[in-house]
């Protein structure tokens, strides 16, 4: 009888291992099929205006995917969305918790250059794959450099560089002598104001700068700096400014007549200032922007994003927009390419990868990860084809006619 007894406590026990092993092998079956992909971007705060657009197009992206079937036809992409309130320390809070809570194998984002800097070492520590599409400090692949973080956005360097040989061009032809910058007074706002100024003082040495004017980020008066810019008299003012405080200093700055008397050539003016701003931005400005979907109308995949994002949220698209569906789209050919979602894998292989993107065929330069796109300028101006002004006379400076050279790479890390 105890014989007996003690067979059926072993059968089951062994019925009762069997279940839990064949269990946990069928639950370890359908985590692979998942790919866990994180996005770290400000719900709120400065940052918010643009990066609304930009969580819209990745949820886009990430369903036409899955309506596939996912990556590789078989990997459904599962997204998490985390807040970085444009704050670096609650930027890496949140990298840390997409990589050990939601276990992300990708983290999209961000809108500021300092939160990606924060975000970098946790995605690197933890061999997570990190792209970087809106914030576009150059020192996110330049410096301290992590092969496991991508741009995909034109760099500070390369639209400073853009815009110092445009000015260059118009300081000869109008006789400019001097000039002042205003520039947030953040990491993105102070490297690309020092790469302009340094690119400038090559193409046109001819010019002084006569002060430089650094309102801090989050400001909302900007008429002491308009004030003090007027009694200087320059010949042109340089901006760089973020966001929704650009929008508060044209706006200010247009009350005094102030770009009537001051040419503003290569403020940033992306697509949401284009739209948000219809009716009281400047015409005849000459703006620079990241991505703007009107300049690649004749690109097949551009064409039909357009079309989708305005029929699921019946507006066009900005820059922010076209960089973090390209996102999404330029991850996905990775791991087609490398056959798998292994991070180090898909990380190898997007090492100098040609892809296809909205914005044309652009590749990856492999010493410090930067896609080779390009930065646009051009003529603030009413088109009738859009209930909004674009630009015309575009110009389209590529990537690599306006990217650090790798010799002056090399030298940055060694100092």
């Amino acid at each position: 009888m105890k014989r007996k007894s003690l067979l059926m406590t072993l059968a089951v026990m062994m019925a009762a291992f069997i279940f839990f092993n064949v269990f946990n092998a069928n639950a370890a079956d359908q985590e692979k099929e998942v790919y866990r992909l994180g996005v770290a971007l400000p719900l709120s705060g400065t940052g918010l205006f643009y990066s609304k657009d930009g969580v819209d197009a990745i949820q886009m992206a990430v369903e036409e995917i899955n309506a596939k079937g996912g990556f590789l036809g078989k990997y459904p992409i599962k997204l998490s969305v985390r807040n970085t309130r444009t704050k670096p320390d609650a930027a890496a809070r949140e990298a840390k918790a997409l990589v050990l809570n939601n276990r992300v194998r990708c983290i999209l984002g961000t809108y500021s250059s300092a939160c990606a800097i924060a975000i970098k070492p946790i995605a690197r520590e933890h061999k997570v794959l990190h792209i970087a599409a809106i914030s576009n400090s150059e020192n996110i692949t330049m410096t301290d450099f992590s092969p496991y973080t991508f741009s995909v956005v034109p760099n500070s360097f390369m639209q400073a560089n853009a815009v110092a040989l445009g000015v260059g061009k118009l300081a000869k032809e109008k006789g400019w002598k001097e000039y002042v910058t205003i520039a947030s007074d953040y990491e993105w706002g102070k490297s690309t104001q020092k790469n302009f100024v340094l690119q400038l003082d090559k193409a046109a040495p001819q010019l002084k700068l006569k002060k430089r004017f650094w309102p801090r980020l989050g400001e909302t008066d900007f008429s002491s700096y308009i004030a003090d810019i007027i009694s200087l008299e320059p010949d042109f003012v340089y901006a760089s400014l973020a966001s929704r405080d650009n929008m508060i200093w044209m706006n200010s700055a247009k009350k005094y007549n102030f770009f009537e008397k001051f040419p503003c050539p290569g403020s940033l003016i992306s697509v949401s200032e284009l739209i948000s701003q219809a009716e009281t931005i400047p015409r005849g400005m000459i703006g620079l922007c990241r991505a703007p979907f009107f300049a690649h109308k004749d690109i097949p995949m551009m064409k039909n994003f357009v079309e989708n994002f305005r029929s699921a949220y019946k507006r066009y698209p900005s820059d922010w927009a076209v960089m973090e569906y390209d996102s999404v789209y330029i991850l996905k050919q990775g791991i087609e390419k490398a056959g798998s979602i292994d991070t180090e894998k898909v990380k190898d292989v997007l090492k100098g990868m040609t892809v296809e993107t909205t914005r044309g065929k652009l590749s990856f330069r492999e010493i410090d990860n930067q896609l080779s796109c390009s930065s646009y300028m051009g003529v603030v101006t009413d088109d009738p084809d859009y209930p909004f002004p674009i630009y015309k006379d575009l110009i389209e400076i590529r990537g690599p006619d306006s990217w650090r050279s790798e010799k002056d790479i090399l030298k940055a890390r060694a100092d």
